[in-house]
């Protein structure tokens, strides 16, 4: 049995590899070093004397979890918490089921109508109404100081729906074919053969969702004006600028830790469920963006 023939690299293919290689590790450095200065910050000790560099070298041992504690028993984090899970739970469930529809009849050839409903979708992503319309629409529906008036106005992103509509367009058309001329209805080939096959791009929809609902602050401060309603954007907001907390957090909610122990830990704590749930999506995730950009 003859050994398979392994091509052999120049000079110039090390090269271009070593300067790849060293140009990823200095993104990597880059990346880590202000996550691993906020971890190190969180667990700052109230009494330890330092630099902030000082301090990204200090000593598990000497680690102080003082911020986390104060946090995590206080009842308005845990509130806010609460309400941005469900915020973003409810919100990519809400859009997931508004987005998969729309993109499919977008994708639908012989659909009559189509070219108008294209344009219907894609004239509001590139002329935006504005805030104060919006603003108008949310409040004279009643949905100010409501969770929904987080999620519903923005629950279909026209970014999303272009890029599930080529991913639908890039599914063959004799399998639905196939469907059709057995007599399915249109919900029963997308249910049945299209969601089937469409698991990369739900995940990576669902993820820009995510992130986008998880992080979102400008639509918080604008309809929900109850602290109990109020998501985690808010309070980080309040504890970063170091202002006020009587509406979120008790006084004593710092208990042994220092402000900057618990700036870092909310900042920390806040980005954990992405940090979660980013290891299981990322299989899917280049696979679907790729596939949902260019028609196969």
């Amino acid at each position: 049995m003859t050994k398979p023939k392994t091509v052999k690299l120049t000079a110039g293919d090390r090269t271009f590899y070593i300067v790849i290689n060293a140009f990823l590790v200095f993104i990597g450095v880059v990346i880590a070093i202000p996550i691993w200065s906020t971890i190190t910050q969180s667990v700052r000790p109230i009494d330890f004397i330092g630099t902030n560099l000082e301090t990204m070298f200090l000593p598990v041992w000497k680690w102080d979890n003082a911020a986390y504690v104060a946090l995590l028993g206080n009842n308005g984090f845990i509130l806010a918490f609460w309400n941005s899970i469900k915020i973003m739970t409810f919100g990519v469930l809400t859009s997931l089921s508004l987005t998969i529809p729309m993109s499919y009849c977008m994708s639908v050839q012989d659909l009559p109508g189509r070219k108008i409903l294209n344009y219907f979708v894609l004239i509001p992503y590139l002329f935006n109404i504005g805030m104060i319309p919006t603003y108008l629409v949310v409040t004279n529906l009643h949905l100010a100081n409501h969770l929904a008036s987080i999620f519903l106005p923005g629950a279909i992103g026209t970014y999303n729906c272009l890029i599930m509509r080529g991913f639908f367009e890039g599914i063959p058309e004799s399998l639905k074919e196939s469907a059709r001329i057995d007599g399915a209805a249109e919900w029963y080939v997308l249910i049945s053969i299209i969601l089937p096959l469409s698991k990369p791009i739900i995940m990576t929809i669902g993820l820009y969702y995510a992130v986008n609902f998880w992080n979102d602050f400008m639509h918080a401060m604008l309809y929900l004006n109850e602290a109990y309603l109020q998501p985690l954007p808010i309070l980080l907001r309040n504890i970063l600028l170091g202002s006020s907390m009587n509406e979120n957090l008790d006084v004593n909610a710092f208990g042994n830790a220092s402000v900057q122990a618990i700036k870092a830990a909310s900042v920390f704590m806040s980005a954990i469920p992405m940090i979660l749930a980013y290891p299981f999506i990322q299989k899917y995730f280049t696979k679907g963006t790729m596939l949902g950009s260019v028609k196969g």
